[in-house]
């Protein structure tokens, strides 16, 4: 029974010449993951022992219950941010239920992503296009960016959304404090000099190693440094959030957008390696492998883990397999979490601040956005109105009405699709754009078509005489469009002019003879096509119009 849903199939093949591939990329991965998971857990205002917890927990569930091989599960950044600007205002500034809040809302998401997988919604994250995720990404992007800059270089910062930060934190930059300063820009520095030159080693790590030496070795501390302090040892504990939902105003909403956040940046990550290795991805057992991993860490204090792009681009690179990497990577980690968390008090915050800038500025990919811009006028706007929502309104407004823009061009190109005129390819019987419907004759967009082809009649003049209606792209017409076909009838009629239907799908004749289009426009069958049609009328004599 339970074999049913949970793929195990990567076990039950394993093969030993796998093992040496999954170790090396699941240790790989650990220390990608400690360095990035502190940093993003306190970017979610909470300890940074949290964020481990994700990587732990998360990467376990998720090797059980998801379909890809590469695909790491932890803390990312957006919903770190997402968490922070939201549960904040819940929390009314008690540290205690601001935990239990977190935790709460990683169950919620994980019960979210059961109903979905149960009513198979999958296919729902479709609506939201590229262009859209791509003006999404780099206003969150900028977004994390800003919050980390006042650590970054040692200033008070603040502010409500992407300018009043940038703003702040620009108006400040004469109190920056110059240890502070010179740690974070360092850091910075290196990491980035770090993965151009050594691409694929855990550079971050590295740098986190350097800067706990030069603190403790130091006087940096003396000079205003900050450092992330005493970090509890041992492995998570079961504990239930103690709250219920109906108890936090606003949760609901906030699970919501991580869920849509969570899948749509882990199935497309997912289904990038997938493709990569050629093997095959299920999208809608990824909503289990997400519940799994959310259950998991809700249940033992973290809060909301996703698959990521760039930890699941480490796991891949290092050689990674099968998910028994992200096994090994839990397993490296907890070995942290029992001997090692004493070593990382001495980590200056600025250097977490440096981790994050780097690891979020692979968000903002500016030569798509002016490629887009090159392409499509049209998206790009989209992708601007995007980013723009993310800078003013956060990760969680902006996400969501990414979510409905989305929905909304979708809607607005189907409502008006392209209707195409035909005429004949001189000495042939094909006929090229010179009436055919390029689209789904819809409730929506019924009105659209109709006023077009009244438009191309009203123009043709008095001389007209029938109009042939080429339905071969329309995969679906519902009883809105049957319906306006009749009225399209009758308002041809009254200029004497003739509608002809032809081409038309199987289950497009089925709906338009029992509407009973045949008994006002002629027999409609598969076999009619549009010169035979023009033939037709032409052996009758003079056509003005064809489509």
């Amino acid at each position: 029974m339970i074999a049913s849903f949970v793929p195990l199939r990567w076990l039950k093949g394993y093969q030993p010449k796998w093992l040496t591939g999954d170790l090396v990329a699941g240790v790989t991965l650990a220390a990608y993951a400690v360095p990035v998971s502190l940093a993003y857990a306190g970017l979610a205002g909470l300890p940074p022992q949290v964020g481990l917890y994700g990587y732990l927990l998360g990467g376990i569930a998720y090797a059980l219950f998801g379909s890809s091989r590469h695909l790491a599960v932890g803390p990312t950044s957006a919903i770190s941010l997402m968490v922070a600007t939201t549960v904040a205002s819940m929390a009314d500034g008690n540290a205690v239920r601001y935990a239990q809040i977190a935790a709460l809302a990683a169950l919620v998401v994980g019960g979210l992503s059961l109903i979905a997988w149960l009513l198979r919604l999958s296919a729902l994250t479709s609506f939201i296009s590229e262009t859209i995720l791509l003006g999404f990404k780099a206003g969150a992007g900028l977004s994390i960016a800003s919050t980390q800059l006042a650590a970054l270089i040692g200033v008070k910062g603040g502010g409500d959304h992407f300018f009043a930060r940038v703003w702040n934190v620009c108006t400040q930059l004469g109190d920056a404090t110059p240890a502070i300063a010179l740690v974070g820009l360092s850091a910075l520095a290196l990491i980035v000099l770090g993965e151009k030159l050594l691409p694929g080693r855990p550079i971050a790590l590295i740098i986190v190693v350097l800067s706990i030496v030069a603190v403790s070795t130091t006087s940096l501390r003396e000079h205003g440094v900050v450092t992330v302090g005493t970090i509890p040892g041992g492995l998570p504990a079961f504990q239930w959030p103690g709250l219920r939902i109906r108890d936090v105003d606003g949760l609901v909403p906030l699970a919501l957008g991580v869920l849509l956040l969570a899948y749509i940046e882990g199935v497309s990550a997912a289904r990038t390696f997938a493709e990569k290795h050629g093997y095959p991805l299920d999208a809608r057992q990824e909503l289990l492998g997400l519940a799994a991993a959310n259950f998991a860490t809700g249940l033992f204090g973290g809060y909301a883990v996703a698959g990521g792009l760039s930890q699941s681009a480490v796991n891949e690179k290092s050689g990674a397999k099968t998910p028994f990497s992200i096994l090994v990577a839990s397993g490296t980690i907890s070995l942290c979490l029992l001997f090692l968390t004493g070593l990382v008090a001495d980590l200056p915050k600025a250097v977490l601040a440096a981790i994050v800038l780097v690891a979020v500025s692979g968000l903002i990919k500016v030569k798509e956005i002016v490629r887009l811009r090159r392409v499509s006028r049209m998206e790009f706007r989209i992708a601007m109105i995007a980013l723009v929502a993310v800078l003013l309104l956060g990760i969680l407004k902006g996400i969501l009405l990414a979510a409905i823009a989305s929905i909304l061009f979708l809607l607005h190109r189907a409502a008006r699709p392209h209707v195409a005129i035909l005429g004949r390819i001189p000495g042939t019987r094909r006929f090229s754009d010179l009436l055919r419907l390029e689209s789904s004759l819809l409730y929506f967009n019924a009105a659209h078509v109709a006023e077009t082809v009244l438009a191309r009649v009203r123009s043709a003049g008095d001389g007209l005489e029938r109009v042939i209606f080429d339905l071969s792209a329309s995969p679906t017409v519902d009883l809105a469009g049957a319906k306006m076909f009749e009225r399209l009838h009758d308002e041809l009629a009254k200029r004497k002019v003739t509608l002809h239907l032809v081409e038309a799908r199987s289950s497009v004749r089925e709906l338009l003879r029992a509407e009973g289009l045949e008994a006002r426009v002629g027999k409609i069958d598969r076999f009619s096509t549009v010169a035979d049609a023009v033939e037709r009328v032409e052996a009758k004599g003079p056509a003005a119009a064809s489509g």
